[in-house]
């Protein structure tokens, strides 16, 4: 596939007033999530809720791309269509994760570097094959006091940059998530500190390695305190640290940076990117700027769905309903009235 063909996919994955849904989640993840509601985690009941996930009427209005397991994209809706298939009817772009998860890093207690790159060429071809148009791979970096150490940041960046390159060679777009996770007491300063090293770190690396910015994603976390932070910081405050990150650290050729919601609650998730978009308007930013979210989409659903098939219609709602709000933040549109 040609730049321009990369470049094309890439923009429609981040067109005006439209984001992607995360629905990723590993056999054992979902289950964990499935379990909180009640719901055994079976082949049959992950089908059930990923067809409500793909099947809600509207969805393609707000969500341009979906990321699936690798589960996902081979199995078929509850009424025998196939997961692409269904996508393609909805006007969604079927995504596959296709990194192996995050395992220990040798020599360093505590931290992780993320595996799967050993036939992933193979892989990809066979994705194409699915009808898969993206790709995402996730690092996962950790603060603590001693963390995170250069090797791990170094570590992933490479990772990453490896994943991306094969991607584009196989004619996907690479979303690269260099997530900084917002467990700990530390400051929003700290989180800033971070974020920056890892992002100029993996765009270093992906240089390094020939891959084309106009061809890919970012996912970044957005500059946050931590979860146990007893000053955290406020929407604006977030929003602003955020924008002076990626200022800092992202080449301007970059189409577009879709934010993980990384542990924030579905309105935070929502109101943050809100003002970052209100800020980008004043700044003239050359990347458009949306949301990669999957517990902040997804949450509601569970809660409504239960297992209980006669809820299905209601579930879907309620993910058209927070698709919607992310949407308006998209553009700088969303107020909280909306949330009532």
């Amino acid at each position: 596939m040609t730049l321009n063909a990369l470049r094309q996919t890439a923009e429609a994955m981040v067109t005006p007033g439209q984001g992607l849904l995360a629905m990723d989640e590993s056999t054992p993840t979902i289950g964990k999530r499935l379990k909180a509601v009640g719901v055994d985690n079976t082949e049959d009941n992950r089908v059930a809720y990923r067809t409500i996930l793909l099947a809600t009427p509207g969805l393609g209005d707000h969500i341009s791309g979906a990321i699936l397991y690798d589960e996902t994209i081979r199995q078929s809706t509850t009424d025998g269509e196939t997961f692409p298939a269904l996508m393609q009817r909805q006007g969604i772009m079927p995504g596959i994760k296709v990194d192996t998860g995050a395992k220990e890093l040798a020599l360093n207690a505590g931290e992780k570097v993320t595996e799967g790159l050993d036939g992933l060429r193979e892989r990809l071809e066979e994705y194409v094959g699915f009808g898969a148009k993206f790709c995402k791979w996730r690092a996962v970096i950790t603060i603590d006091e001693d963390k995170p150490s250069r090797a791990c940041i170094e570590a992933n960046a490479h990772a990453l940059a490896r994943y991306a390159a094969l991607c584009q060679e196989a004619g996907l777009v690479p979303i690269v998530e260099p997530e900084v996770l917002i467990n700990g007491a530390h400051m929003i300063e700290t989180s800033y500190e971070v974020t920056v090293e890892t992002q100029r770190q993996v765009f270093e690396q992906l240089y390094r390695q020939g891959v084309q910015f106009e061809g890919m994603i970012l996912k970044p976390s957005m500059v946050i305190s931590g979860t146990d932070c007893p000053q955290r910081a406020g929407v604006e405050q977030v929003a602003e640290e955020t924008l002076r990150c990626l200022q800092q650290t992202v080449p301007a050729a970059l189409p577009g940076i879709a934010f993980l919601s990384g542990g924030q609650s579905d309105e935070q998730a929502t109101q943050h990117l809100n003002a970052m978009n209100q800020m980008a308007t004043k700044l003239s930013l050359p990347w458009r700027l949306t949301f990669s979210y999957a517990r902040a989409l997804q949450n509601q659903v569970l809660e409504t769905w239960r297992g209980d098939a006669s809820k299905a219609e209601q579930a879907s709602q309620a993910l058209l309903h927070r698709a919607k709000l992310n949407s308006l933040a998209s553009i700088g549109e969303y107020t909280p009235e909306m949330e009532r």
